[in-house]
């Protein structure tokens, strides 16, 4: 039996949100042998709200290992977007990336298909 749990950045459950440190949850997903068996919603930690990026902020490292946090437990995260910096963590936490869009259930099936394509043009270079 193969069991995965895949976290889904998101601010209504729903869809997949397009900037990762904006968002305010976690959908996680747990499949086992490729269905989904359980879905949870957990609060994700924000760092400093920036309503535009022409401000400038500050990104520290203790923040975005504290966004992971409550997904610790999961093997892939599944995001609209996200900063490289937060992806550089992300991958330091061993955690599968799959940049794309969309509604998570179908991005979550994509994934447990083994059709989900990255897409690294959702990777926010700041």
């Amino acid at each position: 039996m193969s069991t995965i749990k895949i976290a889904a950045v998101t601010d209504d459950g729903q869809i997949l949100s397009n900037h990762f440190g904006m968002a305010g949850q976690y959908l996680v997903i747990e499949a086992v042998d490729g269905l989904i068996v359980k879905q949870e919603i957990r609060q994700k930690p924000h760092h400093a709200v920036h309503p535009d990026h022409s401000k400038e902020h500050v990104h520290s490292d203790q923040l975005h290992e504290d966004m992971f946090a409550p997904i610790r437990d999961c093997q892939v995260l599944l995001v609209g977007g996200m900063g490289s910096g937060a992806h550089q963590k992300a991958v330091s936490a061993g955690l599968e990336i799959v940049l794309t869009g969309g509604v998570i259930a179908e991005a979550a099936q994509s994934y447990l298909s083994g059709a989900a394509i990255s897409n690294d043009l959702r990777l926010h270079r700041h």
